[in-house]
């Protein structure tokens, strides 16, 4: 999470330096929102999985692994995004 943090501090400040139109502030907004919501759904499902079951099971590791992919789907649109607006 601290990454995706990082990240988006430095779209903000990059975009700010560069005076971005509003309509690229618009997508990196969806952009970031998006990474953020994954992030937010990925944390939510790993704590309920480790509810319902404290050991290892092959349909809870899938699970978690199937949400963290969703997260780094959503990141790698992210940065297409951002390299479209920034450099696009």
């Amino acid at each position: 999470m601290w990454i995706h943090l990082a990240a988006t501090v430095i779209v903000v400040v990059a975009g700010l330096w560069q005076k971005l139109e509003s309509d690229r502030w618009i997508m990196l907004c969806i952009a970031i929102g998006l990474v953020w919501i994954g992030e937010a759904f990925n944390t939510a499902i790993e704590k309920l999985c480790n509810v319902v079951s404290k050991e290892t099971h092959p349909v809870i590791k899938q699970v978690k692994d199937i949400s963290a992919a969703a997260v780094l789907i959503s990141a790698i649109v992210a940065v297409a995004i951002g390299a479209f607006v920034f450099l696009g």
